[in-house]
């Protein structure tokens, strides 16, 4: 079996450049998907900035964005800002709830340990006095 030739410094260079390309293709933003599914202009641009809204809201990081004078004038973009900031709020919070593990049975488990230790600890203290 003969060995595979090793590429030249261009070869991987050009390949590198042909997947980043492969991969920026790829990627959409909230914007371009929800125009592409038929949203009107407005309420894909106020999803989009209620979306990174809701998120910050939740505690990741980013940026609050409202346009507030289309948001008081424009009927769609507020419904778009209203629907993105909840949705994504509620994605976020739920996928760091999952991550942190809060309310698991491991959490649970530790929570009724304490309990029971803090109670032996009370009758212990209230037998000896």
């Amino acid at each position: 079996m003969a060995p595979i030739p090793a590429l030249g410094k261009s070869a991987l260079a050009l390949l590198a450049v042909f997947m980043s390309c492969a991969l920026l293709i790829g990627c959409q933003s909230t914007r371009e998907r929800l125009l592409a599914q038929g949203y009107p202009a407005s309420y894909a641009s106020g999803f989009e900035d209620g979306c990174g809204s809701g998120r910050q809201a939740a505690g990741a990081l980013g940026e609050f964005h409202k346009n507030v004078r289309v948001y008081l004038d424009d009927r769609q973009y507020a419904t778009g800002w209203d629907d993105g900031f909840r949705q994504c709020q509620a994605t976020t919070t739920s996928d760091f709830e999952r991550h942190v593990g809060i309310d698991s049975q491991a959490d649970r488990d530790w929570q009724h340990s304490k309990d029971q230790a803090w109670g032996n600890a009370l009758r212990g203290s209230a037998i000896k006095h």
